[in-house]
């Protein structure tokens, strides 16, 4: 007898349970967008490169489009239909739309999911591949517009949106409470 290639799963997303069968090949982006109609992440180049499918798992941000969903099973996972808190915005995706973080607004989903966990990720006294550093005892980097920009590399605006991405995220940031650094154009760009 051949193995089974489908199961029935149960789905944690945006805080509602969601039970529905999946071939184990399906990932989670497809069950999001096409099984349960949640289409603001995004299938942009489904090879993980541009993070337009960007999604939290257990509250880190992770591409959807190579995450099965079988094996999200039993996970947290948020999306963007998830994040506000009902009709009131969260503060990063108001200052995406105070600072036009977005023009054609394709990546916008996956951008903000990835902004919510770079300022989680800063809180938490993460460092990233341009943090000074990295000692713990040197405590939480400041959140440089650079920093900003490495954090956010993994997602790709093709509009060219950059500028006043980093302005947005480091507004939610320093609402957060999170610091920026002097001198370095953040607080310029916010203004």
């Amino acid at each position: 007898m051949a193995p089974s290639t489908s199961s029935v799963i149960t789905l944690k997303i945006n805080g509602e349970q969601y039970t529905l069968p999946v071939d184990h090949r399906t990932t989670l982006l497809d069950a999001l967008r096409e099984r349960l109609g949640l289409t603001g992440a995004k299938k942009g180049c489904d090879q993980g490169q541009c993070g337009a499918c960007t999604v939290l798992l257990d509250g880190r941000r992770i591409v959807s489009c190579l995450q099965l969903a079988i094996a999200a099973e039993g996970c947290a996972i948020t999306t963007i239909e998830g994040v506000a808190d009902g009709d009131r915005l969260h503060p990063v995706q108001q200052a995406f739309l105070d600072l036009d973080g977005y023009q054609c607004g394709y990546c916008t989903p996956g951008q903000i999911c990835s902004a919510l966990a770079v300022i989680e990720e800063h809180a938490a006294g993460w460092p990233s591949a341009v943090t000074g550093d990295v000692r713990s005892e040197a405590g939480v980097p400041v959140l440089s517009a650079e920093e900003i920009r490495e954090r956010m590399s993994g997602n790709l605006c093709r509009c060219g949106a950059y500028v006043s991405i980093v302005a947005a995220v480091a507004r939610a940031a320093e609402a957060a409470g999170a610091g920026t650094e002097p001198g370095d154009g953040v607080e310029e760009a916010v203004a």
